[in-house]
């Protein structure tokens, strides 16, 4: 694997800083941020003076029921190559539900859900990776994520279910040590035991962000510095293995370039610990002629205990294989993202606290993500703009992208004859028409009648 180095994620919003901050070896593109025909001045400038850029994906839904799709997989790859890139990333979460496999509507989390450590979502998962890798140009590797909730009647540990991931694709692996920190807090997991039983070397790189602790639940919130607690976790991954990289993440609430250059320190620091932790292990086992190698040396752990009735890393075998397993982890996944998006019941045996407290993050989040896509929305609304959005999400589950997701919260405004304020109300509608319409807008009759129709539908 390819020595990364020490990194940081790239945004924006601190494009300048990262350019001048020193020992930045690497950056990281959110991937569905950049366009690779107009990519950013700033990623070129870094490209140039030999920095390695990654494309993170966070859309393509890999530990969905469905293959990955083609779209996404092509966009993806494109992204990889304009930017010379040798490797790309995504998750293992799913990010939609519905759709043919359970004849019912398609919807769109807006976030990344967990999937169940199940052997049903294991066989969906390692044949979408294989997919995906077939269509990327360049290796994959996926990361864990984090969870504010927890599966029933997992069959895998955490640590068990990446090992046969990667054991039976040859993906590479992401570690993101903050969200084994969340999942020790929100789940109970021991992030211990989780790197004790990873394939170390399978590892591609390491993430690293900071959270909040809010009643007894931690958020991943990547806008709040980097706690010890990570770090240790961090230290005790760098006894294990030398990461081929480490990466910070900071998506928003950006604090001034020398902070985030004090917190590169820090990982740095926290790396080395663990490598001087590891050095002094195995000098101990050499001067006792220890008969056992030392944790660090990179060696796997042994494989999830075979069930008995599965060949070894064969498909299911269960009930018909693996299109049955797809159906199977469609329906729990699709029962599970509508309980959190559209408030069916919760299914049997999820706490349904915690199902609270994530539809209310999925639902602020999609208030601020479309915020950010959609900004003239929040400055044209003013303080109407977050509760008019809130609301309109309670009734309206996300069903396509951010951005289709704020021409209908748009259109809900107008139907219902708001803002009150009537210039406003004309200013969101021009804003709506602009965008929901052909673009360039068409001269053709049946475009100007369409147009006449929904000005007459929407007039107020």
């Amino acid at each position: 694997m390819e020595r990364l180095g020490t990194g940081i994620g790239w945004r924006p919003e601190i494009a300048d800083a990262v350019e001048e901050m020193p020992g930045v070896d690497w950056v990281e593109v959110v991937a569905e941020n950049v366009c690779p025909a107009h990519l950013p001045e700033s990623l070129l400038r870094l490209r140039r003076r030999g920095v390695t850029v990654v494309p993170h994906g966070v859309s393509l839904g890999l530990g969905g029921a469905e293959p990955p799709d083609e779209e996404r997989l092509t966009a993806l790859a494109e992204r990889a190559r304009a930017l010379g890139s040798p490797l790309v990333t995504e998750h293992i979460a799913f990010v939609r539900g519905g759709g043919a496999l359970t004849a019912s509507p398609r919807l769109e989390a807006g976030h990344l859900l967990p999937v169940p450590r199940t052997r049903d979502a294991l066989d969906v998962l390692c044949e979408n990776v294989r997919i995906a890798q077939e269509a990327l140009p360049v290796p994959l590797a996926v990361e864990n994520i984090a969870a504010l909730l927890a599966w029933p009647d997992e069959e895998l540990t955490e640590g068990q279910f990446l090992y046969e991931l990667a054991d039976r694709t040859g993906v590479r692996l992401l570690i993101d040590v903050a969200n084994l920190h969340t999942n020790h807090i929100n789940r109970g997991e021991d992030p211990a035991r989780a790197l004790a039983e990873l394939p170390v070397e399978a590892l591609a790189y390491v993430h690293v962000a900071g959270g909040f602790e809010r009643d007894g639940v931690w958020h991943d919130s990547h806008a709040h510095p980097v706690p010890r607690s990570v770090l240790d976790i961090l230290t005790d991954l760098a006894s294990r293995v030398a990461p081929p990289g480490v990466l910070l993440e900071r998506d928003e609430n950006f604090p001034a370039p020398d902070e985030l250059e004090r917190e590169l320190t820090a990982i740095g620091t926290a790396v080395e610990s663990g490598r001087t932790a590891a050095r002094r292990v195995a000098a101990r086992r050499a001067t006792d002629s220890a008969p056992t190698p030392a944790p660090a040396t990179g060696a796997g752990p042994a494989p999830a205990p075979d069930t008995g009735d599965r060949a070894a890393h064969g498909p299911d075998r269960r009930t018909g294989g693996r299109e049955s397993a797809r159906q199977r982890v469609a329906l729990a996944q699709t029962a599970l993202l509508s309980a959190l998006v559209a408030g069916t019941p919760v299914p049997e045996g999820f706490d349904r606290v915690r199902i609270g407290v994530q539809a209310r993050s999925l639902t602020a989040k999609r208030a601020d993500v479309v915020a950010k896509v959609a900004p003239e929305l929040p400055v044209l609304l003013g303080e109407e703009y977050r509760t008019a959005f809130l609301a309109y999400a309670q009734r309206h589950p996300m069903t396509g992208g951010y951005r289709q997701d704020a021409l209908e919260f748009a259109e809900s405004l107008l139907l219902a004859g708001r803002p009150r304020d009537a210039a406003v109300r004309r200013e969101v509608r021009e804003w709506w028409r602009d965008r929901s319409g052909p673009a360039p807008r068409s001269r053709r009759p049946a475009a100007r009648v369409a147009r006449a129709a929904q000005r007459v539908l929407l007039r107020r």
